[in-house]
């Protein structure tokens, strides 16, 4: 049970390892070249005597590698940024060098000594010395014998959405990058209100529910009214007079059959294009807070602790009686596949039953709260989402296939109605107790996409457009807002017919 006065009203970085302060010894059969990037072969040629000596200390006697051979290795380069690369006395390659190559041109080279070293490097292409003294333990003249050339440092943060992979962020000459993609972003505001007086403030009924046909239909005290989406007309589609009033409503599937759960136990079934009641269904006892379609199928759940399964197209107000429950039904939801039947009560449980079964096939007795907010995902089979009340104010999924409870998010505040896009891999929640908003959630990570607020009271009632972009949500605070939450379909290149056109404030009667 919910902790309500009464059970009726449930009212991420990683640094480099730094390597011992001496120099590094290079074995006898590494060459200078794995030690620093490639550099045409025709600027050794061309430097001073005084760097082949170098260079012969760093090879190494009597090493005397194959001109043809491309030496490679696989070894550590540490960050060059913090380096001082005159100690190594090499002049520039000059330009007829660098034409010679027979395996790139001068522009390459620059593009990569620019990319690695800077756009401050000049022409220099640094080589890497195993020590600043040579192999035979001699100081070189160059620097002190003690002194590091490479200065390792832990690496700078870089932009967020940075796509270079080099220590800076300066354009680099021949080189676009593409920006990043940037997050989807979700208005915060309302893009039409809607007043509804009347509009209950109980957390067992389901007064709001949008039709295949774009069409809204609301329960306001004893009527229902109609609201067209795309022309905005406001029609009153029924009246039950001063002994009975509305407890739910929901559309069928396809067509325009809407039913309605009343406070009496009965539910009327309406065509709405015609405004004209088709028939009359009784049986229930008590109140009918929960209705659901699969087809021609409908289930309603009732205060009286059963759902009836009613076929309209037989003369019998019921075809079978599910029983279970231990307290009022009122929450309800068809798979998409209308295989399976999962309901919630205020007995704090979940059931799921089959077309067939009489008795829940599934029992999960996790929630703490009742269980009004049911979801089915219309992504992956068997998988179900649900909401506790006030007591319990936790998001759980559940994979129905396997009978296994995924996972669980605490929200923080009671959960009053779950829905599941169609377009993408999201789903929203509409809360009560405390903080009254709506959260819009990617799935399974469970992050935030957005935070709504702006109802005054528990956001009770929830339904979304048949394009999957618009919600609308409900409260005791007697207003409908109409939020843009979700992208359009893929497939889909058009606005949606509900759109920032209808801004505005309109009363429903």
């Amino acid at each position: 049970m919910d902790d309500s006065a009464t059970s009726s009203v449930e009212n991420q970085s990683g640094g480099l390892r730094r390597p011992s302060s001496s120099s590094l010894n290079l074995p006898p059969h590494i060459s200078p070249s794995s030690l620093s990037l490639q550099t045409p072969s025709s600027s050794f040629s061309s430097s001073s005597s005084s760097s082949s000596s170098h260079v012969d200390r760093m090879v190494g006697i009597g090493y005397h590698p194959s001109p043809s051979r491309t030496i490679y290795s696989d070894r550590f380069i540490p960050s060059r940024s913090g380096s001082n690369f005159a100690l190594f006395d090499i002049s520039p390659p000059s330009n007829s060098s660098a034409e010679g190559r027979e395996d790139g041109s001068g522009a390459y080279a620059t593009l990569i000594r620019t990319a690695l070293f800077g756009p401050d490097s000049g022409g220099v292409s640094p080589v890497t010395p195993e020590k600043q003294s040579g192999y035979n333990g001699k100081h070189s003249p160059l620097s002190p014998p003690s002194r590091n050339i490479f200065r390792y440092k832990t690496e700078t943060r870089r932009s967020l959405y940075s796509l270079s992979p080099f220590g800076f962020e300066d354009a680099l000459p021949g080189v676009t990058h593409s920006p990043a993609k940037a997050p989807r972003k979700v208005s915060r505001s309302p893009y039409k209100v809607l007043d509804a007086p009347a509009l209950q403030d109980d957390f067992y009924l389901n007064l709001v529910d949008w039709s295949s046909h774009n069409v809204l239909a609301v329960g306001l005290g004893n009527c229902v009214y109609l609201w067209n989406a795309c022309s905005s007309k406001v029609t009153k589609l029924c009246d039950l007079g001063m002994d009975d009033s509305v407890c739910s409503v929901g559309w069928a599937q396809r067509g325009t059959h809407l039913a309605v759960g009343t406070n009496n136990g009965k539910v009327q079934i309406w065509d709405a294009s015609r405004c004209r009641r088709v028939r009359t269904m009784e049986s229930h006892r008590l109140r009918v807070g929960a209705l659901a379609w699969s087809s021609s199928l409908l289930s309603s759940g009732s205060r009286d602790k059963t759902i009836l399964q009613r076929d309209i197209r037989a003369q019998e107000d019921f075809v079978s009686k599910l029983t279970g429950h231990k307290s009022e039904v009122c929450g309800l939801k068809w798979s998409y596949d209308n295989r399976e039947l999962a309901s919630g009560g205020n007995d704090n449980r979940l059931f799921v039953w089959n077309q067939h079964s009489t008795q829940p096939v599934l029992k999960y007795c996790e929630h703490t709260a009742a269980v009004k907010a049911i979801a089915w995902s219309p992504h992956l089979h068997g998988l179900l989402a649900s909401g506790g009340g006030t007591a319990d104010r936790c998001i759980r999924f559940w994979n129905t296939t396997t009978n296994s409870h995924l996972s669980c998010m605490d929200t923080g505040s009671q959960v009053c109605n779950l829905v599941w896009s169609k377009n993408v891999n999201e789903l929203v929640s509409t809360h009560g107790y405390s903080q009254n908003q709506i959260i819009v959630w990617r799935y399974p990570t469970m992050s935030k996409l957005a935070t709504l607020t702006g109802h005054t009271y528990r956001v009770l009632y929830l339904a979304i457009s048949p394009d999957g972009q618009t919600i609308v949500t409900g409260a005791g605070d007697e207003t409908l807002r109409f939020w843009n939450v979700f992208p359009s379909p893929k497939s889909q290149n058009t606005d949606s017919d509900i759109g920032a056109s209808s801004l505005g404030r309109t009363q429903i009667r």
